[in-house]
């Protein structure tokens, strides 16, 4: 999968990454294979007092060219996180991959970031208001890894 995403990468872009980056937990060794895979280093990012930064220990140069991956991308939400981060640690994010991007409509957006989903499977998504499972007094679910904590 990790050779399959970064071969959706064209080349112009895939010659200037130099790291990749994905946030943890989820996207740990996604970011190490696809590292593997351009024969470059890999890094993650992790939760410390609820904002996202690299690990203690991990360090990008001034500019270094970054690729941000995720296995699954539904709102985007840790994604930018993560290339928060990495432009606070002094990366250059240049595209963002996922395996799976199910994010309303099947277009998730990082602000002109160039983005190569490995597959695009859109889930329908509603307003609280408008949701017949909440309409119908069924409880929310928040599945994901942000619940694990």
């Amino acid at each position: 999968l990790a050779s399959a995403m970064v071969a959706g990468i064209p080349e112009a872009i895939r010659s200037q990454l130099r790291v990749v980056v994905g946030p943890a937990m989820g996207a740990v060794l996604v970011s190490y294979e696809c590292a593997r895979s351009l024969g470059q280093r890999s890094l993650f990012t992790e939760r410390e007092n609820g904002q996202m930064r690299l690990r203690r220990g991990f360090a990008l140069e001034p500019g270094e060219g970054v690729l941000v991956v995720e296995d699954i991308t539904t709102t985007g939400g840790s994604t930018r996180e993560c290339m928060d981060a990495v432009r606070a640690a002094g990366g250059r994010v240049l595209a963002v991959s996922a395996i799976i991007d199910r994010s309303p409509g099947g277009i998730a957006d990082f602000d002109g970031i160039p983005y190569f989903p490995l597959l695009r499977l859109p889930v329908q998504t509603w307003r609280p208001e408008e949701c017949p499972l909440c309409v119908a007094g069924t409880p929310a679910v928040k599945p994901g890894s942000r619940a694990l904590r």
